[in-house]
């Protein structure tokens, strides 16, 4: 069985900024790099960071009561990893959109959420499902008392 891993390409004003931003603050290691892009590992995928002048657009989308920004990306983490992550994002001065907050409270599918932007615009969505094998659920009904911890 092969293993496939998740790729990303997105666009940076500037490179030293997003070695400070994925590398320092995030913690990913550096790949392979050039004058014009940066690999990084992101959790086990990788992500590339392309120096590009030209933003582009983006657009709101409602769920749960609340904005998502479009497009964004990011990982679900574990509970604790989220929580690690978090403290190192404010202790690097990260930019929250949405700040740490739990969704769909008691209902299927709940999780912890934050929303962040990097140095160039680009928004990042870290996740932490209470319930790891709810990720994918298709129903958002109450959760069963035993799922919730």
């Amino acid at each position: 069985m092969s293993t496939a891993y998740f790729h990303l390409a997105f666009p940076v004003s500037d490179l030293a900024s997003a070695r400070a931003f994925y590398g320092g603050v995030i913690g990913c290691p550096e790949g392979r790099s050039t004058d014009h892009y940066v690999d990084f590992d992101f959790y086990g995928h990788q992500i590339v960071a392309h120096l590009a002048p030209e933003r582009p657009p983006t657009s709101d989308s409602e769920f749960d009561g609340s904005l998502v920004i479009i497009p964004h990306f990011g990982l679900n983490l574990a509970w604790d990893d989220f929580h690690d992550l978090l403290r190192r994002l404010k202790a690097g001065g990260a930019r929250f959109l949405k700040e740490p907050h739990v969704r769909l409270e008691g209902k299927v599918g709940e999780h912890a959420s934050m929303f962040i932007t990097d140095f160039s615009g680009n928004a990042l969505e870290f996740k932490a499902f209470r319930n790891a094998d709810q990720v994918f659920a298709k129903e958002l009904s109450e959760a069963p008392a035993a799922s919730r911890s």
